[in-house]
C-alpha cells in the first residue's frame, strides 16, 4: 500500500469530466454491501478482492454511508488541530481500514465496449478491484473518481471490492472544521460509455445585458449536435457559437433555464442552459451587468443520522428553507457538494461559491511551517483537486465563483490552482480568503471582520499600500477589488447579534457585496437517552482524546433542521423588500438585484392590542430593482388601545420554492399608543401576626419577602444580574477577554443579597437590598417598592450601581418563580420567537401564545435563551383556570422556564435539563446583547448593558378563569 505514503493524488483514474446523465445504460450500485473494519492497514484481509472470497462472516453496511455512523469506530470532531501527528505524507499505523464487497449482475443487453465505474465521494483514500483486477486508487474525499472497466466487466456475476482508509496523505489537505468520518459516503455507479458517445462538454452561455442577446456554444467533441426548442435551435453544431437576439437571463432571483439535448451517434445528453455573464468591473462583482449582494450562508453537508451522506430529499428541503428565509447564496464550505445540490441551485435559484476540497488549517499552529500549500511535492494533488471540481461543476449557471479552498495559508500551489482555473474557465472569478495580498484572486475576501473594519473597507480606506519601506503588501490591489465576507456572524448558540449593522454597511457601500453567515446547520449527531429523551452529541461525546467541543454546533438550523431564532432574524434582516411604516407613511423599496415586485402582493392589517380589527390589500405599483415608492396608508378609525399597522409582502402566486401567501417581508408602525392607565389610590398596607398584606399579596413583615400572591405561592422576587453564558459570551475565538470571563472573575454568578431596610411608607412596602459578589466592593443597591392597585400588586424596582463597574452586566431585572401548573403563556409584545437587543428585528408586536416548554430554544449546548422582548403584558394560566397576569409600565423582557439559570449553566446537553416543580420567571429591565464573539466580533457598544441606574415597574394580578 505504497499509496499511503505518496504525495500523488491517485493512479489508474480517468481524466475528470462533467457530471451528467444520458440515455446510455447505467447501473446504480448503492445499497447494502458486505463490510469489515480492520484496525489498521496492516490488518486487512488477504485476497478479499478475489471472486471466490467467502465474505459470509462479514457484516453489512449501506452505501452511501460513513462507517462511524453505523457503529464501526466513532466520530471525532476537531476544528483546527489534526487528530494525528503532523508528519506528512505519513499517517499513523493506527489507521482504521474498511473493506467493502459488492456483487452485481449486468442487466440483459448491457453493451460491450467502454464502461466507467464512478465513485462520487470516498473518505479519505481508497483502492478498488473489479473481478479480482486492481483498477487504481484515489484521494480527494469530496470529489469524483472514475475508472475504466469495459475490459473487466463480464456477463452475469461481477465482484466489486473496495478498500477504504480513514487516514491517508490526502487527510493533510482535509482539515475542515467538521467531524472526521470515513467510508463510501456518496453514490457508486457503473456507466456504459459508447465509443461514439459524448465524453464531456462545457456549456458557454453568455448574456449581454445591454442588448438582451445571448451567445451559446457547447465545447465538446466533433459531430455533436445541439437542440434547444425554445431558442429555435434544432440539430445545430454544438461547438459553433450561436448568437440569439433575445434570451431570458439566469439569476438567483429569476432562475430561467432552457432545456436542450446534445446528440451524438451513440448518446443523447439532456442539458439545462442558463444565460449569464459574471464580471468584475470597477471593483464591483456583477452578474449580467448588475451588482449582486450576497445574502448567503456557508453550507457543510450534514445530517444528524447520516453525517455527510445527505439524502436528496434533504438537500431539496434545505434549499427550500433557504429560499423561504431570503437566502440567495451558498458557499460550499469547504468542499464541493453532492452534484445534485448544484442541480437544485440551478433550478431554484441560488448563487454558489463552489469551494475546492482543500484545507490545511492545522499547520497554522506551527506558524505554517511545512504547509503543503507551498511545498512543490504537493502540487499535483492541489491541481488535481481543483481540476476535478471545475470539470465536474463547470456547467452549472448557479456557480458564479470558484474558491481554491479554505484556511490553507498561502503558497505556490494555490497560485498554480488559480492560474489553471483562469485558463480553463475565464468566465468565473477566483476566490480564496487566505490570500490577503490578493495576488491570485479576483475578490477581496475576509472572515469575521468587525463592523468598523467593514466600513473602512467599503470606503476603500482600510489598509496602507505598504510599510513605508517601498514594499507593497497588496493594499493598493485590494482596494480595486470587490469585498465579500466569506464568513461572518458566527451562528453558534444564542445569536448571532449584529446582523442588522452588517447589512446596513453592505447596502451603503457598493464595494461591500454581502457575505455568508457561518453556518447553515449544527453538526450534532442524534442520540437517545435511557429515558427516550433525544439529544445531539458534539465533540468529546465519543471519547475523543482531542476535540473542540460544541464548536461544531454553529448553524442557523438545529441538527434536526428546525430553524433557529437566528435564521428568523437573518430572514428579516436580509429581506429583499424594505417596508417602512412610520409617521403616517408607508415606504416600499425593492432591494432585489434583478427581479421586480410583480410576483408580490402587499397586505395590510391593523391590530389593537394584538387583535386584528381591519385589513386588506395595499395598492402598490410594480417596482423595478432599486426603485422605491411611498403609498398612502389605509384609512382606519383611531384605536381604543395600542394600535399597530403591519404591511406584509407575500407571494402572489405559487413559486417552485413556496406557495402563494408565503411572507417575504414585513414592516410595522405604531398608529396610536396605549392610553394611560386610570389613576388609582394605593390601598393600605395592613399587618397581623408578623405578616403584611399589600393588595392581593402577603409579605413577611420582618424581611419584606413576598410569600403569596392571591392564592398562589410564589418565590420572592430578587434582583438578578446573571444569565447562563451563551457560546458568544464564552468568546471562544473572539477578540479580547470574553464577557463570560469578566463576569465570572467578578463573581456575578454567585451574588449575595443583604437586606438593608424594610419599611411601610405612604401606603407602600419598601424593601431595600444590597446585591454584590464576594471579594469586591462593587454592588447594586436595589429598592423594591410594593403597593396595591385594585386587584393587582405593583412593584417598582430601582437599581443603582455602586463602584466602578468595568464590565457590562449580563441582565438586570427580577427573578421569581410560580407553581409549575402555570404552564400556558399568552403575551402581548414582541414575538413570536426569542429576541435580544442586537437580535430583535424579527420580533413583531402582536399577541402570541405558547406553553412554557415551547418558549425554550433547544440549543445543542444549553445556555441563555427564550427571551421575549417588549412585553406589555403576559398571562400564565394553569389547566384549572388559575392564573397570574403581569403588566409592564410600559414593557419588560420576559423569560419563563422550568429550570433555573444555574441548571442551564451546568448542563452540557438538553437531556440533562430536568424540569422542577416551579416555573422560573425572569422579568428584566434590560439585557446585554449577543454579538458573535464565539468566532467573530463581540457586542457592539450600543447593545452593551453598561452599569447605570435602571428602573422597572410591574403589576401582578392573580385571576381565575374558566378552565
Amino acid at each position: 500500500m505504497s499509496y499511503l505514503t505518496e504525495f500523488a493524488p491517485g493512479a489508474g483514474r480517468l481524466r475528470p469530466r462533467a457530471f451528467f446523465a444520458s440515455d446510455a445504460p447505467a447501473l446504480g450500485l448503492d445499497g447494502v454491501w458486505r463490510f469489515r473494519l480492520a484496525g489498521s492497514a496492516a490488518e486487512v484481509t488477504p485476497g478479499f478482492e478475489t471472486d471466490d472470497f467467502d465474505d459470509r462472516g462479514w457484516g453489512e453496511l449501506p452505501v452511501p454511508a460513513h462507517w462511524q455512523m453505523h457503529g464501526h469506530g466513532a466520530p471525532a470532531y476537531t476544528n483546527v488541530r489534526y487528530p494525528f501527528p503532523l508528519d506528512p505524507p505519513h499517517v499513523p499505523d493506527e489507521n482504521p481500514t474498511g473493506e467493502y464487497r459488492r456483487e452485481f449482475t449486468l442487466p440483459n443487453g448491457w453493451p460491450e465496449g467502454p464502461a466507467v465505474l464512478r465513485f462520487e465521494g470516498v473518505d479519505s483514500c481508497f483502492a478498488v478491484w473489479l473481478n479480482g483486477r486492481r483498477l487504481g486508487w484515489s484521494t480527494g474525499s469530496r470529489l469524483p473518481a472514475e475508472f475504466e472497466v469495459g475490459g473487466v466487466l463480464r456477463p452475469g456475476r461481477n465482484v466489486l471490492a473496495v478498500r477504504v482508509h480513514q487516514w491517508s496523505p490526502g487527510s493533510y489537505l482535509e482539515d475542515q472544521d467538521m467531524w472526521w468520518l470515513s467510508g463510501i459516503f456518496r453514490s457508486v455507479t457503473l456507466l456504459a460509455r459508447p465509443a461514439d458517445g459524448i465524453a464531456d462538454f462545457f456549456v458557454h452561455a453568455g448574456y449581454d445585458h445591454r442588448t438582451g442577446a445571448g451567445t451559446l456554444r457547447v465545447e465538446t467533441g466533433d459531430g455533436v449536435r445541439l437542440t434547444v426548442p425554445e431558442l429555435g435551435l434544432a440539430d445545430v453544431p454544438a461547438d459553433e457559437e450561436h448568437v440569439l437576439p433575445r434570451v431570458e437571463p439566469w439569476s438567483a432571483e429569476t432562475p430561467r433555464l432552457y432545456e436542450g439535448v446534445l446528440s451524438a451517434e451513440g448518446e443523447r445528453v439532456p442539458v439545462r442552459i442558463g444565460f449569464r455573464t459574471v464580471t468584475v468591473e470597477d471593483g464591483v462583482l456583477k452578474v449580467n451587468g448588475r451588482r449582486v449582494l450576497f445574502r448567503g450562508v456557508n453550507r457543510h453537508e450534514w445530517h444528524p443520522d447520516h453525517g455527510r451522506a445527505v439524502p436528496p430529499e434533504t438537500m431539496r428541503r434545505d434549499l427550500l428553507l433557504m429560499k423561504r428565509h431570503n437566502v440567495n447564496a451558498v458557499r460550499t464550505s469547504h468542499y464541493p457538494p453532492h452534484p445534485a445540490f448544484l442541480d437544485l441551485c440551478d433550478e431554484l435559484g441560488l448563487w454558489v461559491v463552489d469551494e475546492c476540497d482543500l484545507e490545511t488549517h492545522g499547520f497554522q499552529r506551527l506558524g505554517w511551517r511545512g504547509n503543503p500549500s507551498d511545498d512543490p511535492r504537493w502540487r499535483d494533488a492541489f491541481l488535481d483537486r481543483m481540476r476535478r471540481m471545475v470539470e465536474r461543476d463547470k456547467n452549472h449557471p448557479s456557480v458564479v465563483m470558484w474558491s481554491l479552498g479554505n484556511e490553507a495559508g498561502t503558497g505556490g500551489n494555490l497560485a498554480a490552482m488559480a492560474a489553471w482555473t483562469r485558463e480553463r474557465d475565464p468566465g468565473r472569478p477566483v476566490h480564496y480568503e487566505g490570500d490577503r495580498a490578493c495576488s491570485y484572486v479576483d475578490v477581496y475576501s475576509r472572515m469575521y471582520a468587525s463592523h468598523e473594519e467593514v466600513d473602512l473597507i467599503g470606503r476603500r480606506a482600510d489598509e496602507d499600500d505598504g510599510a513605508g519601506d517601498g514594499t507593497d503588501d497588496g493594499g493598493a490591489r485590494r482596494r480595486t477589488l470587490p469585498f465579500v465576507l466569506c464568513e461572518y456572524a458566527h451562528a453558534m448558540g444564542t445569536g448571532p447579534g449584529g446582523l442588522t449593522e452588517y447589512q446596513r454597511l453592505f447596502e451603503a457601500h457598493e464595494r461591500c457585496q454581502g457575505g455568508f453567515v457561518w453556518e447553515w446547520i449544527d453538526h450534532g449527531i442524534r442520540r437517545t437517552g435511557p429515558d427516550g429523551a433525544e439529544w445531539f452529541a458534539y465533540g468529546g461525546d465519543f471519547g475523543e482524546p482531542l476535540h473542540d467541543g460544541n464548536f461544531v454546533a454553529d448553524g442557523l438550523l438545529f441538527p434536526d433542521r428546525v430553524p433557529s431564532p437566528g435564521l428568523a432574524e437573518y430572514k428579516k434582516v436580509v429581506e429583499p423588500v424594505r417596508i417602512g411604516v412610520a409617521d403616517g407613511r408607508i415606504e416600499i423599496v425593492n432591494g432585489h438585484d434583478f427581479a421586480g415586485t410583480g410576483h408580490l402582493e402587499f397586505r395590510w392589517s391593523v391590530e389593537e392590542e394584538g387583535v386584528a380589527v381591519a385589513g386588506g390589500r395595499l395598492d402598490v405599483p410594480v417596482l423595478a430593482p432599486g426603485e422605491r415608492v411611498e403609498v398612502a396608508p389605509p384609512e382606519v378609525p383611531a384605536g381604543k388601545a395600542e394600535t399597530w399597522l403591519t404591511v406584509r409582502a407575500v407571494l402572489a402566486a405559487d413559486l417552485p420554492w413556496a406557495d402563494a401567501g408565503h411572507e417575504v417581508a414585513w414592516g410595522q408602525g405604531l398608529l396610536s399608543p396605549a392610553p394611560p392607565p386610570p389613576a388609582r389610590r394605593p390601598g393600605p398596607v395592613t399587618g397581623k401576626d408578623g405578616l403584611l398584606r399589600v393588595g392581593p399579596a402577603v409579605f413577611e413583615e420582618r424581611t419584606g419577602r413576598l410569600l403569596r400572591l392571591g392564592g398562589l405561592p410564589v418565590d420572592a422576587p430578587r434582583l438578578d444580574l446573571w444569565r447562563a453564558p451563551t457560546d458568544n459570551d464564552h468568546g471562544l475565538h473572539g477578540r479580547g477577554t470574553p464577557d463570560e470571563a469578566l463576569w465570572r472573575r467578578l463573581g456575578l454568578h454567585r451574588l449575595r443579597h443583604r437586606l438593608v431596610d424594610v419599611a411601610v411608607e405612604d401606603d407602600a412596602l419598601r424593601v431595600r437590598t444590597r446585591v454584590a459578589p464576594a471579594a469586591t466592593d462593587l454592588a447594586v443597591l436595589a429598592d423594591f417598592r410594593w403597593w396595591g392597585d385594585g386587584d393587582g400588586l405593583v412593584l417598582e424596582v430601582r437599581a443603582e450601581p455602586v463602584g466602578d463597574w468595568d464590565c457590562p452586566l449580563p441582565r438586570l431585572g427580577v427573578r421569581t418563580a410560580v407553581p409549575a401548573a402555570l404552564s400556558h403563556v399568552e403575551w402581548y409584545g414582541g414575538g413570536p420567537g426569542e429576541a435580544y437587543p442586537d437580535m430583535c428585528r424579527a420580533a413583531r408586536v402582536g399577541r402570541f401564545a405558547a406553553t412554557v416548554d415551547e418558549l425554550q430554544t433547544p440549543y445543542v449546548r444549553p445556555q441563555e435563551n427564550g427571551n421575549r422582548t417588549g412585553v406589555r403584558w403576559a398571562r400564565f394560566t394553569a389547566p384549572d383556570g388559575t392564573g397570574l397576569r403581569i403588566d409592564g409600565a410600559p414593557a419588560f423582557e420576559l423569560t419563563a422556564r422550568r429550570w433555573t439559570t444555574e441548571d442551564l449553566d451546568a448542563a452540557r446537553h438538553t437531556h440533562e435539563l430536568r424540569p422542577r416543580d416551579r416555573v422560573y420567571l425572569h422579568l428584566d429591565a434590560a439585557h446585554h446583547g449577543l454579538g458573535s464573539a464565539s468566532c467573530g466580533p463581540g457586542v457592539l457598544p450600543e447593545h452593551r448593558l453598561t452599569a447605570g441606574p435602571r428602573s422597572l415597574t410591574l403589576t401582578f394580578t392573580p385571576y381565575r378563569s374558566a378552565p
